[in-house]
């Protein structure tokens, strides 16, 4: 069968141009030739498992009155916590008891299923029984702490190793390295994992891996990078965890050269890529339109017997979807379909949001029905495409009805769909609703965020409630969230629309005042209010500060100072301008233009045009030219 995927690959070669989307699909067709040998059923473009060997105790064969369903040789295995709980009845009340490795194996099969409160409760018990821990049991205490977010709690446990005097080994490290790295404490994670090897511990694999990981999630790819090489040089050999932790995080940096040089160092070194790996390198080829090193890479996956599976069809639909393909991204979707690769929640939530992105509401409800259908059941990221769609649309009664429909079925929805339906709101002028969404949103625990005021602010702006929309801008900074230049931008058109041009300056000091750099949006729009004022002088003042400062000037801002001399019958400063804005390859925008060959024409001093401005209309087709 793995023939037959090979042989697909190479009858693609009569394809002539294969640097674009269209012909990944063809390949992707291809190699939905026949049904793969086996579907990974999960998978991701990035995971990072914690080995359960911190709960594993391999240790020599014992004797025990209690008959328990093994996995293996020294492992339980648990359909559910309640046959684990009649176990520990059952050892506990055993004569004699089993030895604390017994319950060490039995804790460590509730830790695999991830049922940390319950195996903190058991080892309670297990004290109270006047059972002693061992290094083991500590450990996997240290490490049902650490994923309960409870880090400082794993540190007194090892406190209480040494006062029993249990020397920790290298895997109650590793435990608390990772739970610092859970917590995002990376940097004490990195402290410890250097104590560790200051002491003479000898860090395994997991140890590397876990700091890898930290460091990678925190986008410290370098830092993982030389951790690396640090391990391979103390004779630790990474694997294709390690390796497609940092592949991944090379792929969110889009430095996807880099990327590719480490997947050749695994080939090298006989370590096989997984879909994990190969999903992280598509994801970031995709982002960057790099289609023919997308097509490139999935004839290698096949090659190499790595099927595609849905998260992988996932990020080409995404990609697909976002390039305005939304036909193949449809077709791929039925091949998946026909070659038993399912669709999920994403599948659907993709082609959703990109129907909704076109106004096409209708579309995507027939989707957001089929999904239903089908039997997979719909998210708030489902019902919120269908808000955004509705919004997008004017039909917000709609969107509203929809909204009261899903929280009567239990659905709690979250600060994007309050963001959407706020903006929406405030997109056909009903602001009082939009408050009050607002003022729901923050009665149901969820805290606005810089979108939200976004929303508000802008909406409230563009219909003169600019000191409505101040009141707000304060009540974001008083919880916390420091606006951004955006929010100040907002503000400042707002208040410069309805002529309160001293408070937009005040607003402008502010600016600077927190440390804010403004960008070419916040200085035009601030020019072009002075010019209002009656103040070019300080216009162009403020001009020439911005482009000392580092912020350039460009086509808008450069029609907004002849508008604004133009309007102030500065024909000198004009003429300066224009020769600037030819120097610099920029020209006048159409309307800019016909202004200023109407005050030329109507000019009785200016009997012919200056070179400079023909160079600057030539471009428009204007009739009344000297």
């Amino acid at each position: 069968m793995m023939g037959r995927w090979k042989g697909a690959l190479r009858s693609t070669t009569h394809l002539q141009q294969m640097g674009n989307a269209k012909s990944t699909i063809s390949i992707l067709f291809l190699l939905f030739t026949r049904r793969p040998i086996l579907h990974l059923k999960r998978a991701g473009c990035f995971y990072f498992q914690i080995s359960c060997s911190y709960a594993t105790i391999s240790s020599p064969d014992t004797e025990t009155s209690v008959n328990v369903r093994g996995k293996g040789k020294h492992q339980f295995q648990f359909d559910n916590i309640g046959e684990a709980l009649t176990l520990f009845n059952r050892m506990i009340h055993s004569h004699p008891r089993p030895s604390i490795i017994e319950f060490s194996r039995l804790l460590g099969a509730v830790v695999r299923i991830k049922d940390y409160v319950t195996a903190v409760s058991l080892i309670r018990q297990m004290e109270l029984l006047g059972i002693q821990h061992n290094v083991y049991t500590l450990t996997i205490l240290i490490n049902c702490f650490c994923h309960l977010q409870c880090v400082d709690f794993g540190f007194s446990l090892l406190g209480k190793m040494f006062k029993l005097g249990l020397q920790p080994n290298v895997i109650t490290f590793s435990t608390l390295i990772n739970g610092l790295c859970i917590v995002s404490k990376v940097a004490r994670a990195v402290m410890l994992f250097n104590d560790m090897v200051r002491e003479g511990y000898q860090p395994n694999l997991i140890s590397y891996s876990t700091i890898v990981n930290g460091l990678c999630k925190i986008g410290d790819t370098s830092g993982a990078i030389r951790l690396l090489r640090m391990m391979e040089q103390r004779g630790c050999a990474p694997n294709i965890v390690t390796y497609t932790t940092i592949i991944d995080s090379l792929c969110k940096d889009e430095n996807v050269t880099e990327a590719l040089k480490l997947l050749s160092e695994m080939r090298g070194k006989g370590i096989p890529s997984n879909i994990v790996t190969y999903s992280s390198l598509i994801h970031a080829m995709c982002n960057l339109g790099q289609w023919k090193e997308v097509t490139s890479l999935l004839k290698e996956m096949v090659a190499n017997n790595v099927m595609p599976n849905v998260v992988t069809c996932n990020i080409l639909l995404d990609a697909l979807c976002k390039e305005g393909l939304v036909s193949e991204a449809h077709d791929v979707v039925k091949k998946m379909s026909q070659e038993g690769v399912g669709s999920d929640i994403v599948t659907y939530n993709t082609l959703m949001d990109s129907c909704c992105l076109r106004s096409e509401i209708y579309e995507a409800r027939k989707i957001f029905d089929l999904l239903v259908g089908r039997g997979c059941a719909p998210n708030i990221v489902s019902y919120n495409a269908l808000f955004s769609g509705y919004c997008k649309a004017k039909r917000v009664d709609e969107a509203m009805n929809l909204f009261h429909e899903i929280s009567d079925k239990g659905f709690i929805p979250d600060v994007v769909t309050y963001t959407i339906l706020i903006n929406g709101m405030c997109e056909i002028g009903r602001l009082s609703a939009a408050q009050e969404l607002f003022k729901e949103m923050s009665a149901n625990g969820q805290i606005p965020d810089q979108m939200t005021y976004s929303a508000l602010l802008d909406g409230l702006c563009k219909h003169g409630h600019v000191h409505e929309a101040l009141e707000f801008f304060q009540a974001m900074h008083n919880s916390g969230l420091e606006p951004s230049i955006f929010h100040y931008s907002i503000l400042l058109d707002g208040l410069c629309q309805v002529r309160e041009f001293k408070l937009a300056r005040q607003l402008f000091r502010q600016i600077f005042a927190k440390a804010l750099h403004p960008n070419i949006y916040v200085y035009t729009i601030m020019i072009k209010a002075l010019f209002e004022e009656g103040l070019p002088n300080e216009a162009q003042e403020l001009f020439r500060k911005m482009e000392e400062g580092g912020c350039l000037a460009n086509s808008c801002s450069y029609n907004t100072m002849v508008q604004g001399f133009l309007q102030n019958n500065d024909m000198s400063s004009v003429m300066q301008i224009l020769h600037e804005m030819v120097d610099k390859g920029f020209s006048l925008d159409a309307p800019m233009a016909v202004m200023l060959v109407d005050f030329l024409s109507t000019d009785e001093t200016n009997q012919t045009f200056p070179e400079v401005v023909y160079k600057n209309i030539e471009d428009y087709q204007i009739v009344n030219v000297k």
